[in-house]
């Protein structure tokens, strides 16, 4: 039911029934209708600009979601690093003061693995920066990791040769201790020889026996020579130890082993004599190692005492004259 409205005239004082024609009443609905479709309007607009819809709400939810992920894969990679560089010195550690090897070098150990453009596929991407540093990163270690597993493949393998080194090098006298005629014994160093009487080399130590006293190699290892063709050594053995070791034994009197055999540190391989150039039965004992020839008074630490090592260095350096 439509309302009848009233006008007040001022000039009749009286109430008028106000008449709205149609043309009146055709603009006054199209104005209110043109005013709310306006309104309408910027309200839906600003509701897009400012207010996100359900799904950019879910949108925001997983970005906000894998944002948090890739912080926590970051701290994770952070501590995964440093366990790493833990066992990279550990690794290096072990391989210096127990297998006398040289460590894995740093340009190996932190090798290049891939262009710039690898991560390309990341730089439209409004996170693109984190996520191509996270990617980055995760294969630096997955490469440093590769590296340390084959690092201790080799320690694995220097291991199970270890127990081989030790037995291998020369670690006791050629001659037992109880079968020595004289605690004294020619050093390794300058000697006058006991022939020529000229100032020379000795680049061994003499053992002085009584002839045919049993001779030992000093190490495990594979005879080398047997024989009495080397000028001056007499009858004499070499054995090769293996990593860069050998011994020689000279001026037997007999030779107890053949070229090609496997000895054990211990096991008889001559007797002594004075063959070659010598003065008096000894045994000439030398030490090799890497092709040069070492004082044998730093190998004898199984089966000396502290007290009776002692003694024999003081003994090799009273010495002025040796025996071949």
């Amino acid at each position: 039911m439509n309302k009848v409205k009233y006008r007040f005239n001022t000039k009749s004082l009286t109430y008028e029934k106000v008449k709205i024609t149609f043309k009146e009443g055709f603009w006054r609905v199209t104005s209110y209708l043109a005013t709310g479709l306006v309104f309408a309007t910027l309200t839906i607009l600003l509701s897009k600009k400012f207010l996100p819809s359900p799904a950019e709400k879910k949108q925001n939810r997983e970005i906000e979601a894998m944002t948090l992920q890739y912080n926590l894969l970051s701290k994770k990679m952070e501590m995964v690093d440093q366990v790493l560089a833990d066992l990279q010195e550990r690794d290096d550690n072990i391989y210096r003061s127990i297998f006398e090897a040289e460590p894995l070098p740093k340009n190996i150990r932190n090798a290049g693995f891939g262009g710039s453009d690898k991560y390309s596929e990341f730089e439209n991407y409004d996170n693109g920066e984190l996520m191509k540093s996270t990617s980055e990163r995760l294969d630096k270690i997955s490469k440093r990791l590769y590296i340390q597993s084959k690092s201790f493949d080799e320690v694995v393998k220097l291991a199970k040769s270890k127990e081989r080194l030790i037995s291998s090098i020369p670690a006791i006298m050629p001659i037992n201790k109880k079968d020595l005629t004289h605690a004294v014994t020619s050093g390794f160093g300058w000697r006058t020889h006991p022939i020529y009487k000229t100032q020379e080399f000795h680049p061994g130590m003499d053992f002085t026996a009584v002839q045919g006293t049993p001779i030992y190699a000093t190490g495990d290892g594979i005879v080398e020579t047997a024989d009495n063709m080397a000028q001056g050594y007499g009858n004499h053995v070499v054995i090769d130890h293996g990593f860069g070791y050998e011994t020689l034994y000279g001026h037997m009197s007999r030779i107890g082993c053949r070229v090609g055999q496997k000895v054990t540190r211990g096991q008889l391989i001559g007797y002594v004599g004075s063959t070659g150039l010598s003065t008096a039965p000894h045994v000439h004992y030398e030490v090799i190692k890497n092709g040069n020839k070492t004082n044998p008074i730093n190998y004898y630490y199984s089966d000396l005492n502290p007290l009776q090592y002692q003694q024999l260095i003081e003994n090799s350096k009273n010495v002025t004259q040796s025996f071949d």
